[in-house]
């Protein structure tokens, strides 16, 4: 869908609503549900069996960069001139693993790395690009891009990355942290992690990327009315509790100064989320 297309079915579904949280609560109903695909529920509790992700972990540590804004990015332009042929590696590797012989947390592991690897992948086939969002692969009715397209073959199944994350990673956990592993190399979006994850790192990953992205403005700003958050949260809200989990939510994760301030004008009073590209230069 263009963005012409997009901004109309926007225009149209925020009509009658008003304010921004009436417009993204509608847009919610349009976010991917949490639906388990059975084919990927197997996993073997006993396996001793491991999936190597020092190639992938490897190029996060040259190419991931820390901003001074305190939002991560991604050095596609370095990538695609020294390191696409290790990420083509790391990506044929992974589609070759038995992943229904792998145990939970090896499986976890996986899935996050996976999807965090091909949306770097997406990007650079389509570079130069100012949004993923602009990479029309077959996206949803209101955001395009290309998280729909099965882009990798698993086990004989053709997946996608909206499979990887709503129809593996969300229903098989339910842990609401997972949104802040998975990243859609988007300023918007929860950092990319610095680490690949492992069954050892996953948990302490997760916990820092809820920190950090709930305590930096992007993911909640007060103000005198109420709190103006991520778009995330607005899209995802069932993950999180429902909309009267959110606020909750927050708490847990937030610094003590933050939460003073949530707790002062614990109501949501807006959503936003920038789309533009995580790009490092």
């Amino acid at each position: 869908m263009t963005a012409d297309r997009r901004a109309v079915v926007l225009a149209l579904a925020g009509a009658g609503l008003p304010g921004p949280a009436r417009a993204n609560r509608f847009e919610a109903l349009f976010a991917p549900r949490a639906r388990l695909w059975s084919r990927w529920a197997a996993h073997d509790p006993g396996a001793t069996l491991q999936v190597d992700h020092a190639a992938w972990d490897g190029l996060l540590r040259r190419h991931r960069r820390a901003g001074a804004d305190g939002i991560a990015r991604f050095a596609y332009r370095a990538l695609a001139a020294d390191g696409r042929a290790v990420l083509d590696g790391y990506l044929a590797m992974a589609q070759a693993v038995p992943v229904s012989r792998l145990p939970r947390d090896g499986q976890f592991a996986y899935w996050v790395n996976l999807y965090n690897a091909l949306t770097v992948r997406v990007v650079l086939d389509a570079w130069p690009v100012r949004s993923i969002r602009d990479i029309d692969l077959g996206g949803s009715l209101l955001i395009g891009g290309p998280w729909d397209a099965p882009l990798l073959r698993i086990e004989g199944e053709a997946v996608s990355l909206n499979a990887i994350e709503h129809r593996i990673l969300r229903p098989i956990w339910r842990d609401p942290r997972i949104h802040y592993v998975v990243n859609c190399a988007s300023l918007g979006c929860p950092d990319l992690p610095e680490r690949a994850l492992t069954p050892a790192n996953a948990a302490l990953l997760m916990a820092q990327g809820a920190r950090g992205y709930v305590n930096h403005p992007r993911g909640v700003t007060p103000g005198r009315r109420g709190l103006a958050v991520s778009s995330l949260f607005a899209w995802f809200a069932a993950d999180f509790g429902g909309w009267d989990g959110v606020v909750p939510h927050l708490l847990e994760h937030a610094a003590p100064p933050l939460a003073a301030a949530i707790r002062a004008v614990p109501f949501l009073d807006g959503f936003a989320y920038d789309w533009a590209l995580n790009d490092a230069a």
